[in-house]
């Protein structure tokens, strides 16, 4: 079975925000999708893999399947693994020319630029970023 395009994948996850009544609930949520993040590599938590401007730590590396992007991340904080799950839900396996061709407009939809802490965002963005400068790159 395929996985639905990046475009439909941020639909999904809007759709299942809005099942919820508040933020309490949406945070639970997100903390969920991360407990569902497949394992890490431990020798992948090394600076070669860390985002740099998150406030917990996280790791992200990439694997190339075939024309696809296969993205792997982990971090040592409960909702920032959700947001992992997240990013990975729209860009992982997915092509470079899709993930470049997707705006993260799922940022917007969600209220997560208005519910996130500063520094929680700022990290959000930087993992997003990596996600993109591997898309150019390959």
């Amino acid at each position: 079975m395929s996985t639905p395009g990046p475009e439909l994948a941020q639909q999904e996850l809007i759709d299942e925000f809005e099942m919820f009544d508040n933020w309490m609930d949406r945070y639970q949520y997100i903390i969920d999708l991360g407990k569902q993040l497949p394992a890490f590599p431990a020798e992948w938590q090394t600076e070669e893999y860390k985002i740099q401007g998150c406030q917990s730590n996280v790791w992200m590396n990439h694997e190339r399947e075939g024309d696809k992007l296969v993205f792997k991340a982990t971090s040592d904080a409960a909702i920032v693994s959700g947001l992992i799950g997240v990013l990975l839900r729209i860009y992982s396996e997915r092509t470079s020319e899709e993930i470049r061709a997707t705006e993260p407009h799922f940022l917007q939809d969600l209220g997560l630029d208005k519910h996130l802490s500063p520094t929680r965002s700022n990290g959000l963005h930087a993992m997003l970023e990596r996600i993109y400068q591997v898309a150019r790159s390959a």
